[in-house]
């Protein structure tokens, strides 16, 4: 499996699979296939994968450790940039089609409404550790201050569902919202745990 993961073809291949969701969000909204209201579905959507691909980043080093396969370390900081990715196009998206860019008014729905309070706090901790991605920024910052940085991915991911919570909420729909925060728990509480253990 290791020498699978450092095959050269294996990341352009990653990289076009998590560039599936964008290419079926931009398919659905020239082809009317988003249902009813297309906005709506685009804003959701884009955020939806922007959880995913948080969790995503989050698993990888529980599976690098637990099976071995160190290779994956490779692919983190892959889906990281997605996750910025897709949480930037879930901010345009409701800046565009729910506010017109209409800069007062998305400042006042920031201030006024909670879910996009959190969810504007996440988007922003996460431009510095995009920012940060590249090898030279690791350098650059000294590896335990780069490491301190990039930890932020923990509050990120809470803002991040507890933005996900307060929007389904509001519509009584928090079954999602449910398995995201085991899958959260799980991925949180097994960093925990090592934690603890290497303390003892």
């Amino acid at each position: 499996m290791n020498k699978l993961l450092l095959k050269p073809a294996t990341k352009p291949l990653l990289f076009a699979l998590a560039l599936l969701p964008f290419a079926w969000l931009v398919y659905g909204a020239f082809a009317d296939a988003l249902g009813p209201n297309p906005a709506e579905a685009l804003i959701h959507r884009s955020g939806d994968w922007t959880l995913r691909f948080l969790c995503i980043t989050l698993a990888i080093t529980p599976l690098r450790q637990l099976s071995g396969w160190h290779a994956l370390a490779r692919l983190r900081r892959m889906a990281g940039l997605f996750a910025f990715f897709y949480g930037v196009l879930h901010f345009l998206s409701y800046a565009w089609l729910d506010k017109g860019f209409a800069l007062p008014d998305i400042a006042h729905d920031i201030v006024k409404r909670p879910f996009i309070l959190v969810g504007s706090a996440a988007l922003l901790l996460m431009l510095p550790l995009a920012a940060t991605s590249f090898n030279r920024a690791v350098k650059a910052l000294g590896a335990a201050r780069w490491q301190a940085l990039h930890r932020t991915v923990y509050a990120i991911v809470l803002l991040g569902l507890l933005h996900f919570f307060w929007q389904r909420a509001a519509k009584n729909n928090v079954a999602d919202v449910e398995v995201y925060a085991v899958v959260i728990a799980v991925l949180l509480g097994w960093r925990l745990q090592r934690r603890c253990y290497t303390k003892n």
